[in-house]
């Protein structure tokens, strides 16, 4: 009697059986070596594959990376001649299509589809600039099969023929299988007695896995490209560095060629100590003068002389924070002093501490007292010569638009593209935590504990900040090469710093800072130098506060102080100690004017920078090798 369920059983056999049958891989691929005595290399490969006409339906292709980055990220170029593609023997038409990062060939007609069944491909080229030449030996360093195929490869081997020459007992070989990064083991590798490498895998190897193979011969056999050769290899594979280098010359010789016409100081010529400052010329202006521009220490030295003059009194208490109230008197202000008054005590204030919680009255006075700096000086004394900046900021961004361009990876591209966007951004808040980190140092020697956990405390601050620049820059490095990045860092540094260089003073100007440069060199000249000028000046306090606000706009405040100290410690009456009355706090000593100077100066400049933010502103072979590794590499997959 039939069996009712043979026929069902028969076909779900069938069913089963059916996806083994079908699956499309490699069943066999053999990669046919000859390093030739030039370098170059002929490679025919030879790959059995199985098409079920799902992927493999025309033929199959094999992609081929010709561009690489070297360790510092530059490009890399190999060579690369395709010289025949043939399938079962006979030619095949075939026709290549260029990647990102080298070359993709497909075997096969666009209107002839295969039938099922087992075809053998057979790809032969010419490779050059494939081989390692190190110290003590060469090698070949050689990706077989390529990790990026999208079938299994049932077997997989190579066989490697060096020049005839070589010594077959100097040969050295190993290899790896695996995926991308792996170190697998499953191959057998050996040198025969024709002095040929031969390696084979022990194991299938399953999607996007492959063969590495390390092929190592003493020096002397294969002719190593010289330093001429590959400068021009390096020239030519990376011609975006070579415009951009062109563009970082041309940078730095329109910048010195604009110097040297607009932004030279003439000689300041012999300069006579004075003995009193130049008549109509504040402390903060002749600092702004000076410098060419406004900081905040300008600000702190129009402070201390409206404090000298009893318009208003410095109250430091003991946590080293400062107070400046209104004493009620009207002295006659400097010009650019009455927009600091009308700023901090409009209406009915008469006091203001020196805190972010006053961020806004504090910062409006800053830009008040700039505004009336500029307005009156500016332009009269000296000139920013900014217009000048715009041609070479254009031919940066050039420089950038070459960078970009060399890139080749449209993900690199883009990733190149936003960390430089990004990495400009950030700069500027990493290049001010800096600069606070220098004053915030700065302001600390010779003061107290306090200032050093400040600055202590804003160092740790900046570090994540600090780190994520240097994350920005690795990155960019990544996109597109480290001695690109290193001309972008350069070509921004020669901007910022022809910015200053540029900065130049009139006629006028130097006229002014010969007298500026005069009173300075009183100011700070040692006590015992003094003897020296023809005419010393008594010293007494009231010259001392006078004078003061001048040493500390113009920077030697503290060998200002050291010639008054014997006067000051000597000047007290009814038995007190002398002490101005225009301070009062922690920081007064008349035996030790210099931590007193810090406090007015230093210290004072940092709390208005500090109070003129607001909260929350401020940014914070030999087994050396792997799967994939090497030359060659690639895949393929079905068309």
């Amino acid at each position: 009697m039939p069996n009712p369920f043979r026929p069902v059983t028969l076909l779900l056999l069938l069913l089963l059986s059916t996806p083994s049958i079908a699956q499309e891989r490699i069943l066999d691929y053999f990669s046919d070596i000859q390093v030739q005595r030039d370098g170059s290399m002929l490679v025919e490969e030879t790959i059995e594959v199985r098409a079920e006409g799902n992927k493999i339906r025309r033929g199959i292709f094999r992609d081929f990376p010709t561009d690489y980055k070297d360790r510092l990220g530059n490009r890399y170029r190999v060579g690369f001649e395709l010289l025949e593609v043939r399938r079962d023997g006979r030619s095949e038409p075939y026709r290549s299509e260029a990647q990102d990062n080298g070359m993709r060939i497909y075997a096969g007609s666009q209107n002839v589809y295969l039938k099922p069944g087992v075809y053998r491909y057979t790809l032969r080229y010419r490779t050059s600039r494939q081989l390692g030449f190190f110290a003590e030996h060469d090698e070949l360093y050689w990706n077989v099969t390529g990790n990026g195929w999208d079938f299994p490869i049932e077997r997989a081997g190579a066989r490697v023929t060096l020049p005839p020459e070589v010594p077959t007992g100097a040969i050295r070989v190993e290899g790896y299988t695996g995926a991308q990064g792996a170190r697998g083991q499953q191959y057998s590798a050996r040198v025969d007695e024709d002095g040929k490498a031969l390696f084979e895998t022990t194991a299938p190897l399953p999607v996007h896995h492959g063969l590495t193979l390390v092929t190592s011969w003493p020096k002397g056999h294969v002719t190593e490209p010289d330093r001429q050769q590959r400068i021009s290899w390096f020239l030519t594979d990376n011609q975006g560095f070579l415009i951009a280098g062109g563009g970082l010359l041309l940078l730095l010789a329109y910048f010195t060629a604009i110097w040297y016409r607009v932004g030279r100081d003439p000689e300041l010529g012999v300069i006579i100590p004075l003995y009193t400052p130049p008549k109509g010329y504040s402390p903060a202006a002749m600092r702004f003068i000076q410098k060419m521009g406004y900081d905040h220490q300008t600000f702190g030295a129009a402070v201390v002389n409206m404090a000298v003059s009893g318009y208003l009194k410095i109250k430091e208490d003991r946590a080293g924070k400062f107070t400046l109230e209104k004493t009620g008197k009207s002295p006659t202000l400097a010009p650019g002093e009455g927009a600091i008054a009308s700023a901090l005590f409009g209406g009915r204030d008469h006091k203001i501490k020196l805190h972010q919680t006053n961020h806004r009255k504090i910062a409006k006075a800053l830009e008040a007292h700039k505004a009336s700096l500029k307005r009156d000086y500016e332009k009269r004394y000296f000139v920013r010569n900014s217009g000048f900046i715009v041609p070479g900021l254009l031919i940066t961004l050039a420089l950038l638009g070459v960078g970009l361009w060399s890139v080749g990876s449209e993900e690199k591209l883009m990733l190149g593209g936003f960390m430089m966007v990004w990495l400009s951004i950030w700069s500027i808040a990493v290049f001010k935590m800096v600069v606070g980190i220098y004053r915030a140092w700065r302001d600390a020697l010779g003061s107290g504990v306090g200032s050093y956990a400040k600055a202590i405390g804003v160092t740790l601050f900046a570090l994540p900040f600090l780190a994520g620049e240097v994350f920005g820059i690795g990155m960019l490095t990544f996109a597109i090469s480290l001695p690109f990045t290193l001309m972008l860092l350069l070509a921004i540094a020669i901007n910022v710093a022809f910015y200053e260089w540029l900065k130049a003073p009139t006629l006028a100007g130097q006229q002014l800072l010969q007298k500026v440069e005069g009173f300075k060199q009183y100011l700070g000249v040692a006590e015992q130098d003094e003897l020296n000028f023809k005419h010393p000046v008594e010293k007494t306090p009231a010259l001392f506060e006078a004078y003061l606000p001048y040493a500390l706009a113009l920077g030697v405040e503290q060998q200002w102080a050291e010639r008054f100290t014997q006067v000051l410690a000597g000047a007290g009456q009814d038995g007190h100690a002398y002490h101005p009355t225009w301070y009062s706090g922690r920081s007064w000593n008349s035996r030790n004017l210099s931590g007193f100077t810090s406090a007015v100066g230093s210290a004072m400049g940092s709390a208005i920078s500090s109070s003129s933010s607001a909260p929350g502103s401020s940014s914070g072979s030999g087994g050396g090798g792997s799967s994939g590794g090497g030359g060659g590499g690639g895949g393929g997959g079905g068309w």
